[in-house]
């Protein structure tokens, strides 16, 4: 009698437990080389558990990354890197075989095509599947039920609300923005005890600024910069904290208290997979046709490079590398220098921030100062906040559209020195440096100056801290040049959910504090000064200085 243990255990299936022991325990080469040993009986037995296991396991993960990956046992699973790796298969594998409600989205609907033909291929039949709800019922031996999805345009993703799922598929998550997923995954749950649940994100090195947040949210795995760095498959844990907007990393999944809130962590990991760990692909042409791309597509695609090929948009205001190369001047100072200016964005309560930014002497800027909305409910609260980190008579540079009006009149009240910024503005004889062309308004004027201030040909020394909030939102906004005007697109246009999804107040700060605005005691002092020379100069027996009667 041929004895198999069984390594990982299935509940609800229809097969034997040598079938099930089988399958667990054995890849295919394993049986094979134990078949050549058996005897007439024990061939009789392996070859009647291998027939009755291919009837219900239709498919099983390849050794290697993918194993791991259908195994991995965490509230978010990140899977790819390089094409080729199976990362549709996995997808497909864990649905069918570990889940029993399933969403499975891409973000253009035409590309499921390929996945349902996959699935069909695997089960032999269609039977289930609605093509019209985009629904397959009752699919596999298991009777799973999985819902195909799309999310091609800003909102779609809330078409897909209050619908619960044990397993969410984000196939080429590389290629979204990170809202509508976060939105989705408000809705992985199921009432079972006995299953769980995970969200499985998919994807290829983002080739797009407004897709690097995917980097971003496994940056453990992914950022060569995180001072922490983990290791493929690595578990580590993250909290979504009462009044923040961003996640913060944990050190375990214990549950903690935090203003008043119990929090639950989530588990998370990133699992790296390329074309050479697809036995099924390594050594055919396709390996031929990924080193035949050009670059930066072809380390991408062979190699998973997360860093390679995140190109500018060529409508780009502000470059890129600009930006790196001002933020890697920066340097902390102990003892700073004259604050020279600072630049308001005013939230007035809401999702916004009200956020600082503070110029000093040789375009030194220090690190941003952020006040979530809710703290900053009105005027005279964020005159406040703007009062307690100006010093030296710094100008205070505000945008006054909307909420800002108030604080503005506060601070003007209050004897400080306030210009205050009105985008839509008209900019009358304002050019570019060349001379040759104007702007469609102030905010074009703003961040086509800060854009030139950044040129390395200018070679100012500017020195941005390296925060990746403001790197994120200094380069996403575009421009265009309508006969010899230019245009910088509106904060409107930057919520867009597949642009930037918020507003740049951070980047906005930063902005209105490179205005060089004279000091009124500067100019005082200047006054005084001219006034004192020409008194010194004068000589009243000069007759250039007589006047006729």
């Amino acid at each position: 009698m041929l004895a198999v243990r069984a390594e990982v255990a299935e509940t609800s299936h229809p097969r034997s437990a040598g079938a099930q022991a089988l399958s667990a325990a054995l890849l295919p080469n394993d049986v094979r080389r134990l078949f050549a040993f058996a005897s007439p009986s024990e061939r009789e037995e392996i070859a009647a558990l291998v027939a009755e296991d291919a009837a219900f396991t239709f498919w099983r993960p390849l050794p290697g990354p993918q194993t791991f990956a259908y195994h991995a046992d965490v509230d978010v699973l990140g899977y790819g890197g390089g094409a080729g790796g199976g990362k549709t298969d996995l997808a497909i594998g864990k649905a069918l075989m570990r889940h029993r409600r399933i969403a499975y989205f891409r973000v253009d609907g035409t590309e499921l095509t390929s996945v349902i033909d996959r699935i069909e291929e695997l089960l032999g039949n269609r039977d289930g599947y609605n093509g019209q709800e985009r629904i397959w019922r009752r699919a596999g031996p298991r009777r799973v039920q999985i819902e195909f999805g799309s999310v091609p345009n800003p909102g779609d993703e809330r078409k897909y609300r209050g619908r619960p799922k044990d397993l969410l598929v984000i196939d080429e998550a590389g290629e979204w923005q990170e809202l509508p997923i976060r939105f989705l995954m408000g809705w992985v749950r199921t009432t079972d005890p006995g299953q769980k649940t995970q969200t499985l994100l998919c994807f290829n090195p983002p080739t797009k600024p407004e897709t690097r947040w995917i980097i971003d949210f496994f940056a453990p795995w992914l950022d060569p910069a995180h001072p922490f760095p983990a290791m493929p498959g690595e578990i580590r844990w993250f909290a979504m904290l009462k009044g923040h907007k961003r996640e913060i990393e944990v050190a375990s999944g214990e549950p903690f208290e935090f203003n008043g809130e119990l929090v639950i962590p989530q588990s998370r990991t990133f699992i790296p997979a390329l074309v050479g760990d697809n036995p099924f692909l390594y050594g055919t042409n396709y390996m031929a046709q990924l080193q035949a791309l050009p670059e930066p597509l072809r380390s991408q695609m062979l190699y998973g490079d997360m860093q390679a090929g995140i190109q500018d948009d060529a409508r780009q205001v502000i470059p890129s590398a600009w930006v790196k190369l001002a933020m890697s001047r920066w340097q902390p100072k102990v003892v700073k220098p004259e604050m020279m200016s600072m630049g308001v964005d005013p939230a007035r309560g809401g999702d916004d921030n009200t956020e600082l930014a503070r110029r000093h002497v040789d375009w030194w800027f220090d690190e941003p100062i952020g006040y979530p909305g809710k703290q900053t409910p009105d005027g005279p609260t964020v005159a406040g906040m703007v009062i307690v980190n100006l010093r030296d008579r710094a100008v205070v540079h505000i945008d006054v559209d909307g909420i800002g009006a108030s604080p503005y009149d506060f601070l003007v009240q209050q004897g400080f020195q306030t210009i205050g910024i009105k985008n839509a503005t008209a900019t009358p004889g304002q050019t570019d440096k060349s001379g040759m062309l104007v702007f469609a308004n102030l905010r074009s004027m703003l961040w086509w100056r800060f854009r030139e201030l950044l040129d390395p040909n200018a070679n100012n020394g500017i020195a941005l801290p390296p925060d990746k909030r403001l790197f994120e939102e200094l380069t996403m906004p575009r421009w265009e040049l309508r006969g010899k005007t230019i245009y910088v697109e509106s904060r409107d246009d930057l919520l867009d959910p597949r642009r930037l999804g918020r507003s740049p107040d951070r980047a906005t700060a930063y902005v209105m504090a490179a205005i060089e605005t004279t000091k009124v005691r500067q100019m005082t002092a200047l006054q005084r000064e001219l006034s004192r020379q020409a008194s010194a100069d004068y000589d009243p027996m000069d007759p250039r200085n007589w006047t006729r009667q």
